[in-house]
């Protein structure tokens, strides 16, 4: 049998849970990679993370050559690219794993559709979590909306679960093999209107054990080198996350992590709303505030809270910011500057090289205390105390913000005891209208 195998968040050839499925099922199995434009289309031209994929990308094309194969890449809709394919080549079925992101559900049934109707057969897996959407559910089968109840029955349903990795190398004599002169060469970024300008250093495909170990009682300390950095890996899938929990199951702080992310993907699968609008609708009455000049000021790292400050120019300068700053500086945005949500969480989409949409989504509402399980609408991150608590020393401070403490360095461009009130009044406001 002849098959495809559709690369997307899975920029990997091992413990690849379709790619592992399609091998087995099939004598021949064709692996591609499309650039989709519909989502190009929405990235500036020198956007780190396509040139992170770009990257990838290429490790994939020769390692598949070294099996006598290739990786055939694609420039443009999906769902007019893989049909069309399928019927040149004359293959059976395609095999993906699968997104829980409401564009892509909705692009992928649009291509499930038009292969059923040439006759032609769709397999889909689970391979971007460890659990997906109804597979940790409440006992009347509705999700749970609160972390710490997700927590507990996911790490039950793993200890009746044990993880298992798929030695996608049995099988891989089941590739299609494709003669050296008829193998292609990836185009360069260029092509598709992006630069291929690295600006960025991007982190290592590598889990620090010694990080792990002490996890839990440096990971807040922004100057320290204390995070997994395997943000943007479990993203794009260059790493197994059946790999990384099971490292994780020895260090409850990081695998609470881990299962965070498995939360918000729960949650963006059956809420989409949430990725545009409050989890809970009745937040949407609030009244934020909007002024360009302070926005502008928070995006570039100019607000007088050096610890703010220092996490948005970290963000600008390296496509990465710390997590304990990402909930500091997202705070401010919404709490003292009083600003929408989605305005700060879409700059934080269009720089963090490890963005993930219901992550980011799910920890902007949560800050915001407009989502699911979210922090109480009435705590703030006072950004001075998290400071002293998590930067004593200024070390983080005066790597990112060197004027500080200078003649140079802005003075605060608002009131954090002022400020404070004022967006817990509006929060009571919508609350009283409620009642």
């Amino acid at each position: 049998m002849n098959a495809l195998f559709w690369h997307r968040r899975d920029l990997r050839i091992d413990d690849n849970t379709a790619l592992f499925h399609g091998l087995k099922d099939n004598t021949s199995l064709l692996p591609i990679f499309i650039f989709d434009s519909e989502i190009l289309n929405g990235l500036k031209s020198d956007d780190q993370r396509i040139i992170f994929i770009h990257q990838e990308i290429k490790k994939l094309k020769e390692e598949y050559q070294i099996y006598s194969s290739d990786l055939l890449v694609y420039n443009g809709r999906p769902e007019e690219i893989i049909p069309k394919l399928m019927l040149e080549l004359n293959i059976d079925s395609l095999y993906f794993n699968k997104d829980y992101e409401p564009y892509a559900i909705k692009r992928d049934k649009t291509i499930e559709k038009k292969i059923y109707e040439l006759n032609k057969s769709v397999f889909s897996y689970k391979d971007h979590v460890i659990f997906e959407e109804n597979e940790v559910l409440k006992n009347d089968n509705t999700p749970f909306l609160v972390y710490t109840y997700y927590a507990k029955n996911w790490i039950e349903n793993l200890t009746n679960s044990p993880i298992e990795s798929l030695n996608t190398s049995s099988f891989i004599q089941n590739l299609k093999k494709i003669n050296p002169k008829n193998r292609t060469l990836l185009p360069p970024l260029e092509t598709f209107g992006f630069s291929a300008k690295q600006k960025v250093v991007f982190p290592e495909k590598k889990i620090d054990l010694q990080c792990l170990e002490n996890y839990y009682k440096e990971r807040d300390f922004p100057a320290l080198q204390a995070t997994s950095r395997l943000g943007v890996h479990l993203r794009f899938g260059t790493l197994s996350i059946r790999k990384v929990v099971k490292l994780a199951l020895n260090y409850d702080v990081f695998l609470k992590e881990l299962i965070w992310r498995e939360f918000y993907q729960m949650l963006i699968y059956h809420f989409p709303h949430s990725a545009q609008f409050a989890f809970k609708k009745l937040y949407e009455q609030i009244e934020w505030n909007y002024d360009e000049q302070k926005i502008n000021q928070w995006m570039t790292g100019q607000t007088g809270f050096p610890i703010v400050d220092a996490g948005m120019r970290e963000l600008n300068e390296t496509c990465f910011m710390h997590n304990r700053v990402r909930m500091i500086t997202a705070s401010f945005f919404c709490k003292n500057l009083g600003m929408d949500w989605r305005i700060g969480e879409r700059y934080f989409a269009n720089k963090l090289l490890d963005y993930d949409l219901a992550s980011n989504v799910g920890s902007w509402q949560w800050v915001a205390g407009i989502g699911c399980d979210a922090a109480p609408y009435f705590r703030v991150f006072n950004p001075e105390l998290q400071q002293q608590k998590f930067d004593p020393n200024f070390a983080y401070i005066k790597k990112w913000v060197p004027e500080w403490n200078s003649d140079l360095y802005p003075t605060p461009i608002v009131d954090l005891k002022t400020s404070k009130e004022e967006i817990l009044a509006k929060f009571k406001k919508v609350l009283k209208q409620k009642g």
